[in-house]
């Protein structure tokens, strides 16, 4: 059965045909030079019929390499009888006429090798050879042959064979550079991409590859163009919910969910837009606090970069037709450019997310191998020194006891340092089970008794969990090593957008943790600024501190 060649063989296929038409006809002038006898023609019919498996199905692995097979045959057969006519006639002596046919044995051995079949290229090499040494023997030259004859035949067939040979691996090693071209190079294709964003990351300014700044950007040019009561920018979280990038114009306390409408699948005009792809005009309101029977004018514009939709943005005022078409337009037309800036920000956020995360992991990996290992032979050199101590040596070997115990609390805080660098939010487990598991731990180490308190509705955005993961740690921490407390009560409420991450102690309270743990304060503070969100520091009664931070709330 024949078949048609596949895209990645159209190049060799037009190669091979034309490489048969040109030496065919380049054959049929060589042949009659050497000759001058129109029967030797025939060799040019048979190897133009030879050809047509090849030339119908070159992709066939029978029919392809049969035909090919046939013309090798045909041409170390007619080789041979085009030197003996030719000696015969007297116009080409020694068989120097063989050299008529002989270059048609780079059609097939060029197609087979441009389509990547090198062992049947060795294997057409190996039968043209065979058939060039025996058709030469076996054919009679009119006349009478020469010993000077055969030599010279030999010599001539040598030569092309070795030509051939040659061609066939210059063939090979160009093939070969023409897949490794076009084959994929994911590394080399990352650095490519890489170095790219590096340069860009360098030339603009932080505050444009940040989701949240070019979300709050947006929300003020689009009030500069038509008034609006309330407004927002989302992006996709997963889970069939939508995250708040920036809002404003939404009542409440931090601590209260969001009253925007984040469900895809629920019956909204935000969900119509992220679905259709299509700016939506609604007469309710896509706030879930507010009565659906408050007149309202809603304006929910989808943000698509390509053909993906990357955001929305929702514009929401008071009453009724406050979005005509001409507004409409011109808010639609304001709002497309900042789909593909929103988009490289999300996808930078990612990046940045997972090449802090590695950084992490290798950190934690150095230290264990070092340090960690450095401080573990300087426990055991302790260990050594006590049991080698003298009798009557009290002082001595209370001061070692010391020097152990201190550094066993050292180890001890490298473990859980060790810990809080490889813990990571598991896709499947969620954010709340790796925050549980920290103040587990962290609170056995220390003696602390750990009050859980857990509600995961959904998935946050990776980069939005990370961060909040640092900061319950961090909070954790602080408690474990400067509070001296006795209970340590971790609250953790994700229902996104919204999230919030409450840290508690009885120790001795705030003043006394400033001090100490002010730098840790800092970055706490700098990673809730990151997600956007609100981080508070406040006083517990009657004693101790609460580490609160929330995400998803009320604008700022």
């Amino acid at each position: 059965m024949f078949s048609r060649p596949g895209p990645a063989s159209i190049s060799a296929h037009t190669i091979g045909i034309t490489l048969r038409a040109a030496l065919l006809a380049l054959l049929t002038g060589l042949i009659w030079f050497a000759t001058r006898d129109p029967a030797q023609l025939w060799l040019v019919a048979a190897l133009a019929v030879a050809a047509i498996p090849a030339v119908l199905a070159p992709q066939n692995r029978f029919a392809a390499p049969i035909g090919r097979t046939a013309e090798m045959l045909l041409v170390g057969l007619g080789a041979s009888m085009v030197a003996a006519s030719a000696d015969a006639a007297g116009i080409v002596t020694n068989g120097v006429g063989a050299a008529a046919v002989l270059p048609y044995l780079a059609v097939p051995l060029t197609s087979a090798t441009f389509q990547g079949r090198s062992l049947e290229s060795a294997g057409l090499l190996t039968i043209a050879a065979a058939t060039l040494a025996v058709a030469g023997w076996l054919t009679p030259v009119p006349g009478g042959g020469t010993q000077l004859q055969q030599i010279g035949y030999l010599a001539v067939s040598a030569q092309w064979v070795t030509l051939a040979a040659i061609g066939t691996i210059t063939a090979g090693a160009m093939q070969r550079a023409v897949l490794a071209r076009r084959a994929p190079q994911p590394y080399a294709e990352a650095t490519r991409l890489l170095t790219q964003l590096r340069q860009v990351a360098r030339q603009l300014p932080g505050a444009t590859l940040d989701p949240g700044s070019i979300a709050d950007h947006l929300l003020e040019e689009l009030r500069s163009i038509g008034r609006a009561d309330r407004a927002a920018v989302f992006a996709a979280s997963g889970g069939g919910r939508l995250e708040v990038l920036a809002q404003f114009g939404v009542d409440g306390d931090a601590s209260v969910r969001p009253s925007w409408e984040t469900h895809l699948d629920a019956d909204s005009a935000i969900a119509d837009a992220w679905a259709s792809q299509q700016p939506q005009i609604s007469s309710r309101t896509q706030l879930r606090s507010v009565a659906p029977t408050d007149p309202v004018s809603a304006l929910v514009v989808p943000l698509i970069a390509g053909v993906r939709t990357v955001g929305l943005v929702v514009l929401e005022r008071d009453g009724v037709g406050g979005y005509p078409p001409s507004l409409t337009y011109k808010i639609i037309a304001s709002a497309a450019p900042a789909a593909l800036r929103l988009e490289a920000a999300l996808l930078f956020d990612e990046v940045r997310s997972l090449a802090t995360n590695e950084e992490r992991q290798r950190l934690a990996r150095e230290i264990h191998d070092g340090v960690a290992q450095e401080l573990a032979m300087i426990g055991y050199g302790i260990d050594n020194a006590q049991a080698g101590l003298p009798e009557g040596a009290t002082q001595t070997a209370e001061e070692l006891r010391e020097l152990r115990a201190e550094v066993t609390r050292v180890i001890t805080e490298l473990r859980l340092s060790l810990f809080e660098l490889r813990t990571e939010v598991d896709r499947h487990g969620g954010l709340t089970a790796a925050i549980a598991e920290f103040a587990r731990i962290s609170g056995n180490q220390a003696g602390l008794k750990v009050h859980l308190s857990l509600d995961e509705a959904g998935r946050l955005p990776a980069s939005m969990e990370s961060e909040l993961l640092r900061i319950a740690q961090e909070a954790i921490t602080n408690a474990r090593r400067h509070a001296f407390a006795a209970n340590l009560w971790v609250t953790c409420t994700v229902d996104p957008p919204f999230a919030l991450i409450e840290v508690s102690d009885d120790g001795q309270g705030l003043p006394d943790q400033r001090s100490q743990g002010r730098y840790g304060l800092a970055i706490m503070a700098e990673r809730a600024e990151r997600i956007r969100g609100r981080l508070e520091i406040t006083p517990r009664d009657p004693s101790g501190t609460t580490v609160s931070v929330v995400v998803g709330g009320t604008a700022r």
